[in-house]
């Protein structure tokens, strides 16, 4: 993931891959189309089915024993089963996914959810004491504020329009004050703070990932909105980062 992260955030710049708003630039070298909300279900429930397998079969996991794992890899667990579970049937006006979008999404959701529940599961053992350690205390504050700005910022984005109105109108309200892709930069922070809390190779690899794929996708959709509203558009409001790009 680290390796791939700079080539990633290239593409994703330069490309804008064709789902959700973009979903009219789609070809034929993408697939058949499927369902937006089964492709969604399908493409993140891998994490949460191999949470569940890996804790049930691996020998004497470190999550049925240690109460550090277990709260951090609940952590995990809880976006995930949002992410699969909750957040697909929320949607409003879902547009179809690109089957190679799907599986490059599968793809990658299955190998992140095995390292990184490996790692709590398997690899890196916490004592009582990291509880008190500023790298736990900081993280999940991180985490936890990236989380509700994230689930904050999907509730204004569903709100948008009336029932009835087509088209896209300016978010407002939270995080979009300061950026155009609030829901990611949520989710950056989210991910930023677990790789600090969990102190592991895996979640930084993941953290950095993040940031490379939806960062730039971020970047995309800040364009997006200069190029339909113009001078409309809120001038100070940066990208993905406040006050910074």
């Amino acid at each position: 993931m680290i390796v791939t992260s700079l080539p990633t955030f290239i593409a994703c710049l330069l490309v804008r891959a064709p789902y959700g708003r973009y979903h009219d630039q789609a070809s034929w070298i993408y697939g058949f189309e499927m369902n937006g909300t089964l492709a969604w279900v399908l493409q993140e429930c891998p994490t949460v089915v191999l949470g569940i397998v890996i804790v049930l079969f691996s020998p004497a996991p470190l999550i049925k024993t240690n109460t550090v794992n277990l709260v951090l890899y609940t952590y995990f667990m809880i976006h995930y089963i949002h992410r699969s579970f909750i957040f697909p049937f929320l949607l409003r006006g879902g547009k179809p996914t690109p089957f190679v979008l799907f599986i490059t999404a599968f793809v990658f959701c299955a190998i992140n959810g095995f390292l990184q529940i490996q790692t709590l599961a398997t690899v890196n053992s916490y004592d009582e004491t990291w509880f008190s350690d500023p790298r736990f205390l900081i993280g999940s504050f991180l985490f936890w504020s990236g989380l509700l700005i994230n689930h904050h910022s999907d509730h204004v984005l569903r709100n948008l329009r009336k029932p009835g109105e087509t088209g896209y109108k300016i978010p407002h309200g939270g995080a979009f004050e300061y950026v155009s892709a609030a829901n990611y930069f949520g989710e950056i922070v989210e991910w930023l703070g677990f790789a600090i809390a969990t102190w592991s190779l895996a979640g930084f690899a993941f953290a950095i990932f993040t940031f490379s794929a939806i960062g730039a996708r971020g970047y995309q959709h800040h364009l997006n909105y200069l190029e339909r509203f113009k001078d409309k558009y809120p001038k100070n409001r940066k990208a993905v980062i406040p006050f910074i790009w």
